[in-house]
């Protein structure tokens, strides 16, 4: 499946330019656009206009998104070689600036080649419960939760952060998306961005946060129906949280690593 049925990113008359309404199945339960859904677009629309695949990807959290706005996206390629392209996506609702990703994009033919990590050791999905979020992200409201099957591979339920702190700061939730089976470097996107869940895990407590970035390094686009997301968290200081992600193929295959900055807050109540 291609991924515009699930962003629902359209082209222009220019073919630098894209749109994305912004619709509330791609917005947190807090209403706005969520950070990964804008990385996965703007991915999009780059592979889209340089006709190559994403090598990384790195985003600027700017402003917020929300419905029913419709966020424009202009692609930029200031250089364009014979196996990479350099791009820039700016992405603005009226004259706000959300947010705006530099990439590189490409494809180069070489027969070495290696994975130096390991999945980490955990249930199938199958064996996993289903992750209990931490307020009804799953109810009626149609959120960007509600695309995603998630299952708690590695950690607590919400109700079992008991102010406990992980040493190694590790956490693993397997994730999948009906509506888009396929791997592709936007749906991975989408999937980096869970370095605050594993603020909260690291911390044993309510701690989660917004993006300030996410960095995207695709390595390899296996197909997989589920992908481990495998997050660890670095550190959290002057309230700010910095952590990694390792998103797997369910046959241990690397697919990408994702890294984030958030600012961190810790939450009482959804608000």
């Amino acid at each position: 499946m291609h991924p515009k049925p699930f962003f629902g990113l359209e082209g222009t008359h220019n073919p630098h330019r894209w749109y994305l309404p912004v619709e509330p199945h791609l917005c947190t339960w807090h209403g706005f656009l969520f950070g990964g859904c804008g990385l996965g677009a703007a991915i999009e629309a780059m592979e889209r206009t340089t006709g190559r695949p994403l090598v990384w990807a790195t985003a600027q959290y700017l402003s917020y998104a929300r419905p029913p706005s419709v966020m424009d996206i202009d692609v930029t390629v200031p250089v364009e070689g014979r196996s990479v392209s350099q791009a820039r996506a700016v992405a603005r609702v009226g004259d706000t600036e959300i947010l705006t990703v530099q990439a590189a994009l490409g494809q180069r033919d070489l027969e070495l080649q290696g994975q130096f990590v390991t999945m980490p050791d955990v249930p199938s999905p199958e064996d996993c419960p289903e992750r209990l979020a931490r307020f009804d992200e799953h109810g009626d409201r149609d959120t960007i939760m509600r695309r995603i099957d998630l299952r708690l591979a590695l950690g607590r339920q919400t109700d079992n952060l008991d102010g406990n702190v992980l040493a190694d700061g590790r956490s693993a939730l397997w994730a999948r998306m009906e509506d888009l089976p396929d791997t592709t470097a936007a749906k991975l996107g989408v999937l980096g961005d869970y370095v605050p869940f594993g603020t909260s895990q690291a911390f044993g407590r309510q701690v989660g946060g917004n993006s300030l970035d996410n960095t995207l390094r695709v390595v390899r686009l296996a197909p997989s129906e589920w992908v481990l997301v495998d997050i660890e968290m670095h550190a959290l200081d002057r309230g700010f949280g910095h952590g990694l992600v390792h998103l797997w193929a369910s046959d241990g295959t690397l697919l990408a690593t994702a890294s984030q900055s958030t600012i961190a807050r810790e939450w009482t109540s959804p608000r």
